[in-house]
């Protein structure tokens, strides 16, 4: 028998999280882990985009740590869940860390700041990029607000962004495409 998509018990604005706690749909942990399912969303795009085989297999392990990360915000922090769910390790940071390095190596030093754009494959990078800042604002007001967010949820997405904004610039670079400085305007 197939699974059914719609279960119809969202209809009065409650949802369950996992462990079975009914939250309203507009509660913060449905909000942290619907932006990281954005997030995920939107790697995924970039990852059509791209023509490169080893970023593209680097998407798809990132994508799998984000639903790693959404079925950890997911998880109702008082109850203990019935199924075993997968987890986030410190090598998962330590690998974009590394990635970051690598990357970086790669490019000239930057000398100031940078406007998104050049390529629309760059700018989706950094459309990207605001969103998973966005995810990790959430998680942290998550936190302060005492809710259960693990440490490594939070470094991960932190470096996350840092990764995709260096992923940004390297994309560039392959790409042939300009970095246009930012020029502040200091005299109307």
């Amino acid at each position: 028998m197939a699974f059914k998509i719609y279960t119809k018990t969202g209809d009065k604005g409650k949802t369950s999280l996992i462990g079975g706690t009914k939250v309203a749909k507009s509660d913060s942990r449905i909000e942290t882990y619907g932006t990281v399912d954005e997030l995920n969303s939107w790697i995924g795009h970039i990852n059509d985009r791209l023509n490169d085989a080893e970023l593209k297999n680097e998407l798809r392990e990132i994508q799998d740590r984000l639903f790693t990360i959404g079925s950890a915000l997911a998880t109702d922090g008082e109850k203990e869940p019935k199924m075993k769910l997968p987890d986030l390790h410190t090598s998962d940071i330590a690998f974009l860390e590394h990635r970051i390095d690598e990357m970086t190596a790669a490019l000239p030093p930057m000398k100031s700041f940078i406007l998104p754009g050049g390529h629309p494959d760059v700018s989706a990078i950094h459309i990207v990029r605001c969103v998973c800042r966005r995810a990790e604002r959430l998680a942290v007001a998550m936190q302060q607000d005492n809710l259960f967010v693990d440490e490594k949820i939070i470094q991960y997405l932190n470096r996350l962004s840092d990764y995709l904004f260096t992923l940004a610039r390297y994309v560039a670079q392959k790409l042939g495409a300009e970095e246009v400085p930012w020029r502040p305007r200091l005299n109307p």
